[in-house]
């Protein structure tokens, strides 16, 4: 790699590398606390669920099914926040630039 300067711009990459600002970790901890409520609390909680579904008790269908859904529910929430968050980085340096000019 060659060397570049603190002052050039990284072709390629819109933003800057610190993607760990504050809002992105109150939305990686938000989702975390709800996947761990969602997993744990799911199995902790299961035997006190007595409805059935033919042979099956809900609370297995739950444990089996539920909590895998809510990950791919928790997933699909991150990437839109993360598509949103990209296009106000992407306003306010365009915004930047033009006042720069």
């Amino acid at each position: 790699m060659l060397p570049h300067s603190e002052n050039e711009e990284q072709v390629g990459t819109p933003f800057p590398p610190d993607m760990h600002d504050a809002r992105h970790l109150w939305l990686k901890a938000g989702l975390l606390c709800v996947w761990a409520l969602v997993s744990f609390g799911a199995c902790y909680f299961v035997r006190d669920l007595t409805w059935q579904m033919g042979q099956w008790q809900f609370g297995y269908w739950m444990a089996a099914q539920g909590a895998v859904l809510m990950f791919i529910v928790i997933v699909c929430v991150y990437c839109a926040a993360m598509n949103y968050f990209e296009r106000q980085d992407r306003q306010r340096q365009s915004g930047a630039a033009v006042t720069h000019e």
